[in-house]
């Protein structure tokens, strides 16, 4: 295929246009291929043992980058639409050329538009919109079949697109997104065109019709690690760029050791080498981490704290403690942490369509590569912000109250009815985390304001299982957003107990309401309560759990005078 002149950041490589993922270049539509195709020589390693050992590979690394060719692509969709004689076709079909971009049916030679729909299944398969059979059904494809969609005119709804052929047949695309619309029509070809043509699989399922730029075309399964102590300090982060010649103990000689610490220009030495694999060998030999365990150790961590040390400012981790002023912030909050420098890796590990499917080994979450790989696509970025600890003794107190039992029940019976339609296991609803959860958009909303940050360059990293509760806000953006200091700064004392204040008064109320405090199904599969976008919801892209699971009246109770004062925060901001 002809190269393609279009680019896009690394970090959209794994949330925006990653592999399986359709790319939008000018007047073209590809799909980005997998990893047997990528360019690995120019794609740059990337430290984070930890996040590595949990999806089950033995390294990261960040999409390749500096090179023509480093992210090959597939043209997807492959039928394409005149714009001007309104014929439908592929490529070789309208322009005479299979690599052709312009149309050779008609004297305009336009440019060729990708057809605007297409058709996958909960497997991740997809395909082409299969135009002729919505037409003619059974009659096979020839030339007497020159097919054309017109408008006409009426609305700008699928309906007002009519599929004419040349044989007579003529019918509308308004009924093409039915649940059922492709039975009888197609079954699913079990096409992965990211893989190539030698990986197409036996799928019984009927494919759903979806416009190309959908958003449920593609959901990344993105897992992501913050480096904590001691993979974060300089001497780990060494030891793992040259883990490929020392993980082997028959490998490991003097001669090597010696090589390995003359590349450090001196800063490390053959000893703190061997004490480093020693510890990397006793930290693998552990049980497998899962993504639970990881936000464990991140929590030990940043509740820990660890100093700025002159000794090593290579080190990709300071948290400091800060005092907390009383009463101005409420004793459920137990600590507070000003994170001045952290490291997070995100990795791609996979990706779904129609159903959001995230987890390892679950059907319908398709591979990245034909050919198993001992490596993931990676990235990098370098934040700052906020971290604060809760009492759990009293958050599990408080959610055994009938106010927040109630709304656990409302919210657990949206979460199982989502789960039966999907065919998952259904999540168990932890209401003190959906309170945190609600909090995290607080500030998120008051520190943007605060410290200057657009909303969506701030992220929440929740931390609440039956043991602990804790929530950081940070930066962490490949941008100029990235790391200024200025969340941290609103970590000192006098600033978080007026940004908290400020915050909770401010999301007390809402200007929907009364609607907005006492709706009981709203947001996506009505997995929300009290919750809108005037006062609780926040950019995509801060959110860990889609906008969903939050409850406002979890912090402020309701307008029944009853649960006024069973919200977590009543006391605080009063009536």
């Amino acid at each position: 295929m002809r190269k393609v002149d279009a680019t896009a950041r690394r970090s959209q490589l794994l949330s925006t246009y990653g592999i399986g993922g359709l790319f939008p270049s000018e007047t073209s539509s590809f799909m980005i291929v997998g990893l047997d195709y990528w360019n690995e020589e120019n794609a740059q390693h990337v430290s984070e043992p930890r996040l590595a050992r949990s999806l089950k590979v033995r390294e990261l690394k960040s999409p390749p980058a500096g090179g023509g060719r480093d992210v090959p692509v597939v043209r997807f969709p492959r039928k394409q639409i005149c714009p001007f004689c309104r014929r439908v076709g592929t490529t070789a079909e309208l322009s005479g050329d299979w690599n052709g971009s312009k149309c050779g049916k008609c004297k305009e030679k336009a440019l060729l538009s990708p057809f605007r729909l297409i058709v996958a299944c909960n497997r991740g398969h997809i395909d082409d919109f299969p135009i002729h059979r919505w037409l003619h059904k059974k009659l096979p494809e020839g030339p007497s079949h020159e097919i054309k969609m017109t408008a006409l005119g009426k609305t700008s709804s699928l309906d007002d697109l009519v599929l004419t052929c040349g044989c007579g047949e003529t019918r509308s695309l308004g009924k093409a997104f039915g649940a059922e619309a492709m039975k009888g029509v197609t079954q699913c070809r079990g096409l992965r065109p990211w893989l190539g043509h030698d990986h197409t699989e036996a799928c019984d399922e009927t494919p759903r019709v979806l416009q190309r730029g959908a958003s449920n075309v593609w959901f990344p399964a993105v897992r992501s690690a913050i480096s904590i102590p001691p993979y974060s300090e300089a001497l780990a982060k060494f030891v793992n760029r040259h883990w490929t010649a020392l993980e082997d103990p028959a490998a490991v000689n003097d001669a090597l050791l010696a090589n390995i610490a003359k590349a450090s220009n001196g800063k490390f030495t053959s000893d703190d080498i061997v004490v480093e694999i020693k510890r990397r060998r006793e930290s693998d030999e552990g049980a497998d981490l899962d993504e639970d365990e990881l936000r464990r150790q991140e929590y030990k961590a940043l509740l820990e704290g660890r100093g700025e040390r002159k000794a090593d400012r290579d080190s990709d981790f300071v948290s400091e403690t800060v005092e907390i002023l009383r009463p101005r912030v409420p004793d459920l909050i137990t600590h507070v942490r000003k994170v001045t420098r952290l490291r997070e890796v995100r990795a791609l590990y996979g990706f779904s369509r129609l159903n959001g499917v995230a987890e390892l080994g679950q059907e319908g979450l398709c591979k990245l590569s034909g050919e198993e790989k001992y490596w993931l696509p990676a990235i990098e970025v370098i934040g700052e912000g906020i971290f604060m600890a809760f009492d759990r003794i009293k958050l599990h107190d408080w959610a055994q109250r009938p106010f927040a039992k109630r709304r656990e029940r409302t919210l657990q019976t949206a979460a199982t009815r989502q789960a039966d339609e999907f065919k998952r296991t259904p999540p168990t609803v932890d209401i003190a985390k959906v309170a945190i959860h609600t909090l995290a958009h607080l500030l998120i909303d008051q520190l943007s304001l605060d410290a200057g940050y657009p909303a969506s360059s701030l992220r929440e990293r929740l931390f609440v299982d039956n043991e602990t509760a804790g929530l950081l806000i940070y930066t962490a953006s490949s941008d100029s957003a990235g790391s200024l200091g200025g969340v941290a700064s609103q970590a000192d004392p006098e600033r978080f107990a007026a940004a908290l204040d400020e915050g909770l008064h401010r999301l007390s109320w809402c200007s929907t309401d009364p609607v907005c405090i006492e709706s009981t199904a709203t947001g996506t599969d009505a997995l929300n309560l009290a919750a809108c976008h005037a006062c609780a919801l926040v950019p995509e892209t801060s959110c860990e759990l889609n906008n969903t699971y939050l409850d406002r009246a979890l912090l402020f109770g309701t307008q029944d005078e009853d649960e006024q004062i069973e919200g977590l925060f009543s006391a605080y901001v009063g009536p």
